[in-house]
């Protein structure tokens, strides 16, 4: 055959796309598992950070085999919600963290909520509700760790695709994130969430923390992806709040009685 020909020439390449095709098809399949491991892995160690556990894991010589067995130790429990307050009886709470988006791309009434729930050494209990919202570049995500009382913040993590390094990135920082812990999300029994105040929240204020400076536009995408999210858990912690107060009277009632 002619090198120099157009067929030639044309099944040379034709040839070479099909062999490069099933070059990087077999890549991509081989490397699926591993990278769906690794945002297992990056997920969890999210909601642990979230709740002050897993600092360790960036130190161990295996980071996956930690966050595993902290994750394991500390997650006690998880569940899903829908927006009248009811958990869903099934679902996995953990699954629905892939595609978060898409549950706030439902109609309220459709949407899984999930809650982790945490204990740790002293006993002491947290609730970590994931949120998702959209920054200035794309979307911004996290997880809120609640105290026992359903309202006092214990930590947040804060993550994006996009953000301004900076400027909207500094959502991802420690700094930034550490401000959110002791702050309140209800007001008489409802949620209100967290403002982020530009030029600066005063420190006496358990429902507002500082903005990023120079992010503006970040810091919307946050207080809204706050605000949004959080409050699709109105019904649900209401409920909670319902029933221990009701537990505490009858146990109250009971004491009395003896």
């Amino acid at each position: 055959m002619n090198k120099n020909s157009n067929t030639y020439i044309i099944t040379y390449a034709s040839v070479m796309v099909v062999i490069v095709a099933a070059v990087l098809s077999f890549a991509a399949l081989s490397l699926k598992g591993v990278q769906q491991e690794n945002a297992r892995v990056e997920k969890m160690g999210d909601i642990l950070r979230s709740i002050g556990e897993g600092g360790e894991a960036d130190r161990v010589p295996d980071k996956a085999a930690y966050i595993n067995e902290m994750y394991r130790k500390y997650i006690v429990d998880s569940y899903a919600v829908n927006v009248e307050g009811d958990k869903i009886e099934g679902v996995d709470a953990f699954a629905l963290l892939s595609d978060l988006k898409m549950q706030y791309e439902k109609p309220a009434s459709e949407r899984q909520l999930p809650v982790f729930v945490s204990r740790n050494d002293a006993g002491k209990t947290s609730y970590v509700i994931p949120v998702w919202g959209t920054g200035l570049w794309g979307p911004v995500w996290g997880y809120v760790a609640l105290a026992e009382d359903w309202d006092t913040v214990e930590g947040v993590v804060f993550d994006h695709k996009g953000e301004t390094p900076g400027l909207g990135a500094e959502i991802a920082t420690a700094a930034f994130q550490a401000q959110f812990k002791g702050k309140k999300i209800l007001r008489d029994g409802k949620v209100v969430a967290i403002a982020l105040q530009k030029g600066g929240a005063p420190d006496d204020d358990p429902y507002a923390v500082d903005a990023v400076s120079g992010g503006t536009l970040t810091s919307v995408g946050v207080e809204n992806m706050l605000k949004n999210c959080l409050s699709d858990y109105d019904a649900f912690i209401r409920k909670q709040l319902g029933d221990r107060t009701q537990q505490q009277v009858l146990t109250s009632n009971s004491e009395n009685n003896e």
